[in-house]
């Protein structure tokens, strides 16, 4: 059985393949790395359960359950008949991060999300209606001398709820930390869904999936990570995430002072574009280790937790009180006590995600019942292993050697 609360490690997948990957305190490893820390988002308020499901289900495409829909229309109705009955103290929860970039010479700097699980660069730009910028920053293309416009070339994302961004392209520099590359795509958005204008500190999204899912058309466009990663000591980056705190991206270098123990490889399957993955199966608290089959991709712009409704059920069935709610669009339970651990496998390792951590938000002003950070992954098509899993890691993404890396740390 796999029962502690770390990552455990097979001697064959610790080494070789790392060894070759520069760690931060290697003298030579100093030109082709950048560590990046997040913001604070501070427009950012509070957490709801629904909203961060519906928007797994919208950003890949997947039609979102009629019970999400209606918890999120009871939700918005109640924001406009009362303030502060829902909203909850933000620094009792884990708070949405941004990331610096800045795009054209002279730079124009804008907070962005790091996105693993898409592929475009797309930001707000002057090319909006000015009704739909909330307060973001916009990329001004004619206000940067390293600008050329891609002609004939469009971009457009579409979500699960029919809503939609989209925009045309320029080539430009883009810059983050000290890494810089000239002529990367940037998408300058004309027109972009609500659920990005809501938020007025947001101002796009770097994805860093495969290029293979970029949605520039007629011909898709580099990621960011694809145009440097030639230019890194080592063709990576990390992710270091924090449960209510800021995290940081490090790319072309592994930080050793980040993670404790070893290394946990397992291969990645970029069929899909993501970086995706196979976990061999699961353990409820000090439960015995379950062999079950779970495909499914590292996300760091999904929030929470998405697995196959057999295994979400059998970990609510382990807590008393748990309950799917329909009113909520999916699990929720007690507050307290704190619910068991959630285990995983990788390769042949297993990673442990603290009970507490599983509690993503409450859904009512008392505190009493709170919506889970696990749920299902119904209609989607694969697993997602979004922040509630990667918060508890330190995870590589390794592009030269298409490996995953999970390692714990200090939580």
């Amino acid at each position: 059985m796999l029962l502690f609360p770390t990552i455990l490690t097979a001697a064959l997948t610790a080494t070789g393949m790392a060894a070759a990957i520069p760690n931060r305190d290697d003298t030579t490893a100093n030109k082709g790395t950048v560590s990046l820390l997040q913001v604070r988002n501070p427009s950012f308020e509070f957490r709801h359960g629904p909203l961060a499901l519906a928007k797994a289900y919208q950003k890949f495409g997947a039609p979102v359950p009629e019970d999400i829909r209606a918890a999120i229309v009871r939700f918005r109705q109640n924001q406009k008949r009362t303030t502060g009955t829902i909203a909850t103290d933000p620094e009792k929860h884990d708070v949405e991060y941004l990331t610096p970039i800045s795009i054209g010479t002279p730079s124009q700097n804008l907070m962005v999300d790091f996105d693993t699980g898409s592929s475009d660069l797309w930001v707000f730009s002057t090319e909006m209606s000015t009704s739909d910028i909330k307060g973001q920053t916009v990329y001004d293309p004619n206000n940067s001398s390293t600008s050329e416009k891609l002609q004939g070339s469009t971009w457009e994302i579409t979500y699960g709820d029919g809503s939609s961004s989209s925009g045309d392209v320029y080539l430009d520099t883009v810059t983050i930390g000290n890494l810089t590359v000239p002529n990367q795509a940037v998408e300058a958005a004309k027109k972009v869904s609500d659920e990005f204008t809501d938020d007025s500190h947001n101002d796009g999204l770097l994805g860093l999936g495969f290029t293979s899912i970029n949605t520039v058309e007629p011909t898709p466009q580099n990621t960011f990570f694809d145009n440097i990663k030639g230019s890194l000591d080592a063709p990576l980056f990390t992710v270091d995430l924090k449960h209510g705190a800021p995290g940081s991206f490090n790319f072309g270098y592994i930080d050793p002072a980040a993670y404790i123990d070893n290394i946990t490889w397992t291969p990645v399957d970029r069929s899909q574009g993501f970086w995706g993955f196979t976990s061999p199966g699961y353990a409820i608290g000090t439960g015995a280790f379950r062999n079950h089959s779970m495909s499914g991709i590292a996300d760091t712009g999904t929030t929470l937790l998405l697995l196959p409704k057999s295994v979400v059920s059998a970990y609510y069935k382990e807590i008393q009180g748990a309950q799917y709610d329909s009113n909520q669009g999916g699990y929720i339970f007690p507050c307290r006590p704190t619910p068991p651990d959630f285990v995983f496998g990788v390769n042949n390792g297993i990673v442990t995600i603290p009970g507490d951590m599983v509690s993503y938000a409450p859904v009512d002003s008392a505190n009493q019942n709170c919506f889970g950070g696990i749920q299902k992954d119904t209609g989607i098509g694969f697993s997602i292993f979004g922040d509630v899993a990667l918060k508890t890691s330190f995870v590589v993404f390794d592009a030269g050697g298409l490996q995953l890396g999970w390692a714990a740390k200090n939580l």
